[in-house]
């Protein structure tokens, strides 16, 4: 059995991790769009990785408004590198021994006493490997994906099996209107006869004239074609349904045809029973179209 992949275009997901000294969380969220809006919001420093997780969005994702939030601490293992001038050191301790000769003062030079020397020593934070960095980031950003992925397949089986039971209530009203559609002709002949045998008491009916109205009235209010065409219009949307996102475009369009074949039976139709049905019609039609606009 074919595993059902349509997915929400709205989820969460978020994955913490450390690389190059720094602790990582990630988190994203979405909510419907009609084209892919990807916001990234991360610290200044690390603006250099903003692409990278853009590129891996886009990936994952085909549509939607995605906001990433990606926050970073310093672990503070290897954060700063100390220098030894080594130059300016040596320069100290042959200045201070040729003091000491020179004022026959005991020499009483230590390692402790250079490094105290004004500029000896630079303490400077260590150079992120940016590259390594960014190679980190994504891969964090990824699994977050993975979770904001999950929770989108769950609301899209949700909203699979939403759409495919109104579709049967749609199918089974359409063929209630096929079913009263021939009544309505036979309700209009049997009408037109009385009415005419009313007129023409005194005159024999003209049967083939009763035949011929009737036929007309049957031709404007015949919708045949238009039913089978929403029968075809289910068939193609259980398809979509079955071959998993992106579909959201697609089913926006087809739905549109639904409302305009429905449209089009309930201004052909002149039975009262018919317009309650076309009126249950539109409801379930108009609910499938709000469910659509969350499938991505």
């Amino acid at each position: 059995m074919a595993v059902n992949k349509i997915k929400s275009m709205t989820g969460y997901g978020s994955a913490k991790g450390s690389c190059e000294g720094f602790d990582i969380t990630i988190e994203l969220k979405s909510v419907n769009n009609r084209y892919l809006d990807t916001s990234v919001r991360l610290p200044r420093s690390f603006l250099f990785a903003e692409e990278a997780i853009k590129a891996c969005v886009q990936k994952h994702i085909s549509r939607g408004k995605v906001d990433v939030f990606v926050s970073v601490a310093n672990t503070g293992d290897d954060s700063v590198v100390v220098s030894v001038n080594e130059p300016l050191a040596k320069g100290y301790a042959a200045a201070i021994k040729k003091i000491a000769e020179l004022c026959d003062l005991p020499d009483e030079l230590s390692a402790l006493s250079i490094a105290r020397m004004s500029d000896v020593l630079s303490v400077e934070k260590k150079e992120a490997d940016k590259e390594l960095l960014a190679a980190g980031i994504t891969a964090i950003c990824e699994n977050a994906l993975d979770e904001f992925d999950a929770m989108r397949l769950r609301e899209g089986a949700k909203l699979s099996a939403d759409v495919e039971e109104r579709l049967v209530t749609i199918e089974n009203y359409v063929s209630s209107v096929e079913e009263r559609s021939p009544e309505t002709v036979a309700e209009y002949r049997e009408k037109l006869w009385k009415k005419m045998s009313e007129v023409l008491s005194s005159t024999t009916v003209d049967e083939q004239r009763i035949l011929t109205e009737a036929a007309i009235f049957a031709d404007k209010v015949a919708v045949d074609e238009e039913t089978v065409r929403l029968r075809s219009h289910i068939a193609q949307m259980r398809g979509m349904l079955a071959s998993g996102s992106p579909i959201g475009r697609k089913m926006d369009f087809l739905i549109q045809e639904f409302n305009r074949e429905s449209n089009t039976i309930g201004s052909k139709c002149n039975n009262s029973d018919i317009a309650k049905i076309v009126i249950e019609l539109k409801s379930e039609i108009e609910k499938i179209r709000e469910q659509i606009q969350n499938i991505e």
